[in-house]
């Protein structure tokens, strides 16, 4: 599997990064397809570059982004940012909860039904043993 992620560059306690296509068996610092951009985060303010059509190209043909890539990709326009589940998705989700949920509280209010029942049942017989005995 392809991923875009970063690649550490610079020296000790200096790092610079380079975005990357690397194949995701490889090492971190290792072997890598294609550079696809930089990002410098020890600049004031950090330093962001992005070949966006690279990038989209990777994208479009299955490369799976790291958290890190896909948030510098969003903050240089290549991603959109992410929106959630569509209101028509979470309304199918919440209407499935409910559902399961229903279902759930009356297999619960029949069983509960059947143990009042049960027990109504076991206090009159109870009470003829205590009355015998007086």
């Amino acid at each position: 599997m392809i991923k875009l992620r970063l690649r550490r560059m610079g020296a000790k306690k200096q790092p610079s990064y380079r975005i990357v296509a690397a194949d995701s068996k490889k090492p971190r610092d290792g072997r890598f397809i294609e550079i696809v951009g930089h990002y410098d985060p020890k600049s004031d303010p950090y330093t962001l570059r992005v070949d966006e059509d690279r990038a989209k190209y990777w994208l479009d043909n299955g490369a799976q982004p790291t958290e890190t890539v896909r948030a510098l990709l969003v903050k240089s326009g290549v991603l959109p940012p992410y929106q959630g589940p569509s209101t028509a998705e979470a309304a199918q989700a919440a209407a499935e909860k409910d559902a399961a949920q229903e279902e759930s509280d009356s297999g619960e209010a029949s069983q509960d039904a059947e143990e009042a029942a049960a027990e109504d049942e076991a206090e009159p017989a109870e009470a003829e043993e205590e009355s015998e005995e007086q």
